[in-house]
């Protein structure tokens, strides 16, 4: 299951975090400040999607993320390749390096990165 936008945003800030209390959430959005009961509802959603969790400390719930967010994120770039890309990282890799105009120096990079990893393996 994936998460809404709003839902990212949270999960953003229970990342930064490691674990927080729903005022330590409110607290570090950005002002306007949504409603507690918005965090709240926000927060039980993540939790039944499974996404998030809690430890109960008297009438408080301390939350804490069950999915780290590299994994979330190799979640969505791998459905992205399966399905814009044919399950084919060469046809990804392909288009990435042609379409994101990248200079010289950064697709020097990337071939470092990659010649790295080719190593290791």
């Amino acid at each position: 299951m994936k998460l809404s936008r709003t839902e990212e945003a949270l999960m953003n800030l229970l990342w930064e975090q490691k674990q927080a209390f729903l005022k330590d959430l409110v607290d570090a959005y950005p002002d306007p400040k949504p409603a507690p009961t918005t965090v709240a509802t926000l927060l039980k959603r993540m939790a039944e999607k499974g996404y998030v969790a809690y430890r109960t400390h008297g009438r408080s719930r301390e939350y804490y993320p069950t999915v780290s967010k590299k994994a979330y994120f190799a979640g969505h770039f791998n459905k992205l390749i399966a399905n814009f890309f044919n399950d084919s990282t060469a046809q990804f890799a392909s288009f990435f390096t042609r379409e994101a105009d990248l200079s010289r120096e950064q697709l020097e990079e990337l071939k470092s990165l990659i010649e790295e990893e080719i190593k290791k393996k």
